[in-house]
């Protein structure tokens, strides 16, 4: 099974990544597929952390906005996964971490088939009413980093509750890595998933495409595909001298 983990910048995605695999790395056979721009941060740091064969940790560098890989063409994942397979033959679970992206960000169901959005307190309680497809409709949203709640005058459990009505009462995990029931949690929702994926009883949901956007200082225009999926790309200001 390929699950998806994305979210905005500086969530702890990464982090969550490294607690899934000290979790679960005596039992199943993992892999792991990090997507950044233009390095690969996020595979040294998981590397660095000691929880998986190093070898079992593969970066992208997408050399464009991080959605691109995950959602418009996932062309250098795939072959990253079949990589993984090929070295270490039949794998029970890759794990593919996003860049980090905005509120929008979404797997496409031809990469993963499952994917969970991860925010942080501290990013503010008000951001999980802002929804979104990440949001709404991933399989699993994380609300991570509890322990900083009341550092940052965050209500966790009413940020919890409004996660849990933003996504129609599906499953929110309140996530900190210093509360081993959360990660039991965490856990526990991978393995039910990996469950379901082998008995053939789990499904990909499309949570939809990205929302068109643009980026501050940067004129975006809308830009359609063949099989109907809009999203905008961005062009700089004319004095930039760059194209679309």
């Amino acid at each position: 099974m390929r699950l998806g983990v994305a979210g905005p910048v500086g969530t702890g995605k990464s982090s969550l990544i490294a607690m899934l695999c000290q979790a679960l790395s005596g039992e199943l056979r993992l892999g792991v597929i990090t997507n950044d721009i233009y390095t690969d941060e996020d595979a040294r740091f998981l590397k660095s952390a000691g929880v998986l064969d190093p070898e079992r940790i593969r970066p992208v560098e997408t050399g464009a906005c991080p959605h691109t890989a995950i959602r418009d063409d996932v062309t250098a994942n795939l072959l990253a996964a079949e990589d993984l397979e090929a070295d270490f033959g039949s794998l029970d679970l890759v794990i593919i971490e996003s860049g980090g992206d905005n509120l929008t960000a979404t797997f496409s169901p031809a990469l993963v088939d499952a994917q969970l959005f991860v925010l942080d307190v501290a990013g503010g309680g008000d951001v999980v009413r802002k929804g979104g497809p990440g949001i709404a409709r991933a399989d699993l949203l994380v609300i991570n980093k509890t322990d900083l709640g009341e550092h940052v005058g965050v209500d966790v459990e009413r940020m919890a509750r409004e996660g849990r009505e933003a996504r129609a009462d599906g499953p929110v995990v309140a996530l900190s890595r210093h509360d081993a029931a959360s990660i039991r949690t965490l856990t526990g929702w991978v393995r039910e998933t990996l469950a379901h994926y082998r008995t053939g009883d789990h499904t990909p949901v499309d949570p939809g495409p990205m929302a068109p956007h643009f980026h501050a200082g940067q004129d975006g225009h809308l830009h359609t595909h063949a099989d109907g999926t809009t999203h905008a790309h961005d062009q700089a200001p004319a004095e930039a001298g760059q194209g679309a």
